[in-house]
């Protein structure tokens, strides 16, 4: 039998994806023999942190010491842009930023800062074929959701282009919105956005260039515009960084007749505490 380390993907950000995938598909049988055997499977493939693969008593979250790391946002924060502010100022407070260059959308949520584990987490969800996570992170996004959910309609994942949802094989903002809708009760329109273009990666790229690289990236398909019409959907996504990319489908969201939208992401990059 492979030693334990074997069994987990490797979550570094630059592991090889080759590696990836390998370990990725023993990982998805394990969770398929866990799922026909119970308790028989867990003593084979005994349940463990996807972080730093301490043994767990049930799958599905995180050991004490790394979830002792994660950074979940709390107020006080900017109203519109969501990020923690130092001090409490009363309700309605906006940021700097904020005032100075405001977003199309009205407002951004996220659960937790992305930093710690939680880069390693998105990192396996989305290229190592570790789904399982999703229902534990899906939970963490309906928590930080509740102010946004009394408003909204429904929940729109920011869509993958074709060519790379065929590569990854799913794609992991639809995950996540799926499961905030399970706990929330709000219908998911999964197809309501759809990506035009495939745009180059957006890792290494400054603020401007992000925004030059999303123009008409997205569309909202012309039999799909009644039903954003006069609605206030809740676009859904990993991790906020710069927000060009939430920006472009925001304004192709409020050109389709969308009267407002509001953000959520799993992640959003903070300043340090």
């Amino acid at each position: 039998m492979a030693a334990q380390s074997d069994l987990w993907l490797p979550l570094a950000a630059d592991a090889p994806r080759r590696r990836m995938v390998t370990i990725g598909a023993v990982v998805t049988a394990g969770r398929l023999v866990r799922a026909a055997c119970g308790g028989v499977a867990d003593l084979v493939l005994p349940p463990a942190c996807p972080v730093c693969h301490a043994r767990l008593g049930s799958p599905g979250g995180l050991c004490t010491a790394c979830w002792q790391t994660v950074r979940f946002l709390e107020r006080p924060w900017c109203e519109r842009l969501g990020t923690p502010l130092p001090i409490d100022l009363g309700p309605g407070i906006l940021s700097a930023a904020a005032v100075a260059d405001p977003p199309a959308f009205a407002r951004a949520r996220s659960a937790v800062s992305y930093e710690g584990p939680v880069p390693d987490l998105v990192h396996a969800l989305k290229y190592a074929d570790r789904t399982d996570l999703a229902p534990m992170l899906g939970a963490w996004m309906a928590r930080a959701a509740h102010e946004l959910i009394a408003d909204a309609d429904m929940l729109v994942p920011v869509p993958l282009h074709w060519t790379r949802l065929a590569g990854r094989r799913f794609n992991q903002a639809v995950l996540l919105a799926r499961q905030v809708g399970r706990l929330t009760g709000l219908p998911v329109a999964s197809r309501l956005l759809v990506r035009t273009r495939r745009t180059p990666p957006q890792v290494g790229l400054g603020r401007d260039e992000r925004q030059r690289n999303m123009r008409s990236a997205f569309v909202v398909p012309d039999h799909r515009k009644a039903d954003v019409a006069g609605r206030r959907p809740v676009l859904v996504d990993d991790v906020l960084t710069t927000g060009a990319t939430l920006e472009a489908a925001t304004r192709t969201l409020l050109a389709a007749g969308a009267i407002a939208v509001d953000v959520l992401t799993l992640a959003r990059v903070v300043a340090p505490r």
